[in-house]
């Protein structure tokens, strides 16, 4: 009895040489990406929360008595991550929830004195360093980089769907 034959593997493509300016554009891709880890894991050691939750709780102490829905909307994540968002910080105290007469289902949220107090103490910028980075840019610069890095995402093939995942949850 003869043993079934495997099917040959196609040998692997040599990774192509990189340019200067592709390799500069790589390395600065790393210190975008870093920066961002990095400010996440300050805030985690400073503040005792996650960025994410830090955020969330500065969108809710400048607008006390928002909603879940516009929680999300502010810091552009889906309902649902942001009623996970919530939980621990309700758990903990941070935040207050408020039930609204009218309508059971709907919520206002709070900061407690705890939740008002992690705020004084940890690192800005809440939103994160690359939300404030974003909007210091001048509107030329981030159209151009806006329409560049559309460029590059097509180039990579990438699901546009990924863009609504925060980078909280792609960093650990």
């Amino acid at each position: 009895m003869s043993t079934p034959r495997r099917a040959a593997r196609a040998a692997p493509t040599p990774a192509p040489e990189l340019s200067a300016s592709a390799l500069r554009v790589l390395r600065q891709f790393r210190i975008v990406v870093n920066s961002v880890k990095s400010h996440f894991r300050s805030v985690e050691s400073k503040a005792g929360v996650s960025g994410a939750q830090l955020w969330a709780l500065s969108v809710i102490g400048d607008a006390p008595g928002i909603g879940v829905s516009r929680l999300a909307r502010t810091m552009d994540i889906h309902q649902s991550t942001a009623s996970n968002l919530l939980r621990p910080l309700l758990a903990q105290g941070l935040v207050l929830s408020d039930r609204v007469q009218s309508d059971r289902r709907a919520v206002h949220l709070s900061l407690s004195a705890a939740g008002a107090r992690i705020l004084k103490k940890a690192p800005g910028p809440f939103s994160g360093v690359l939300p404030q980075a974003l909007t210091e840019l001048d509107p030329r610069t981030l159209a151009r980089l806006d329409r560049d890095l559309g460029q590059l995402i097509e180039r990579l093939g990438a699901d546009g769907k990924a863009g609504k995942i925060p980078l909280w949850q792609t960093t650990r």
